[in-house]
């Protein structure tokens, strides 16, 4: 049986940690050649080191740098253009949440939180945008439930995401039918920054376990926990493959049924 991405190419922004490197190893899985990058050098290469080891060096292309440097960005491309000579799919994941109310953001928070957001899309989506319309291709953008369900303690960053979902509806209208254009709606997955939050609990005593059930409790999550990475994963790799070919302008909801919005 073929593998859903067999001789596709994808780009991973994003792609060290949590939900970025689950993509990159689920799509390697099902038969891609992966780019990715990320801003810590360090760690990019230990993941890099592994993955070549799983999968192969020859599917493999990494870089570290900032998805705020256009030119780094446009650099990365004209390397995956040479290596691969083409990309089916671009996964655009870099970014990560700001706790902060309208009364503490400061206008710096603001312009950064929005630069990071809106700038972590345009800058790859330009990059990779001919490629991705020679190959009739699909971008599927990283983002966060909190575009249509804002909460006070995230003011900023809802706020921005809310602009990146209205960006990637505008694209999907201009991109067609040439590249399809979706993104995930992510609840409270459990990946990098909320082990940060568990490591930094008031009480040490509670485990991992019981101090989660307790965050997905008070949440109001119906199934009961966090989702785990590689369940964004399947989301992403959905979206990206044949099996959507007829969904452009959409947004898959993958939060335990947090969502309340219709």
């Amino acid at each position: 049986m073929s593998l859903p991405y067999d001789k596709q190419v994808a780009v991973v922004t994003g792609g060290s940690s949590g939900i970025g490197l689950a993509t990159v190893r689920l799509l390697l899985e099902q038969g891609a050649s992966v780019a990715f990058c990320a801003r810590g050098e360090s760690r990019l290469n230990d993941v890099a080191a592994v993955l070549a080891r799983d999968f192969g060096a020859e599917r493999l292309l990494w870089k570290a740098f900032s998805v705020l440097e256009p030119g780094a960005v446009n650099a990365f491309a004209a390397e995956v253009q040479a290596r691969f000579g083409k990309v089916d799919l671009l996964v655009n994941n870099a970014g990560q949440g700001r706790v902060s109310t309208f009364a503490n953001t400061t206008d710096d928070d603001w312009r950064a939180e929005y630069e990071l957001k809106l700038f972590s899309q345009i800058h790859p989506i330009r990059a990779f945008q001919p490629m991705l319309v020679a190959s009739k291709g699909a971008i599927v953008a990283v983002n966060s439930l909190l575009a249509y369900q804002p909460e006070k303690h995230m003011v900023c960053t809802a706020s921005a995401r809310a602009g990146v979902q209205n960006l990637l509806k505008s694209l999907s209208i201009e991109l067609a039918p040439a590249v399809r254009v979706n993104s995930v709606l992510l609840g409270l997955i459990g990946s990098g920054q909320w082990s940060r939050r568990f490591a930094e609990r008031p009480d040490q005593s509670v485990s991992r376990e019981t101090w989660y059930a307790n965050l997905a409790r008070d949440k109001g999550i119906p199934l009961g926990r966090l989702g785990d990475a590689s369940e964004a994963a399947a989301a992403i790799a959905f979206l990206g493959s044949r099996a959507a070919s007829y969904i452009t302008g959409a947004q898959l909801d993958v939060s335990g049924g947090l969502s309340r919005h219709i």
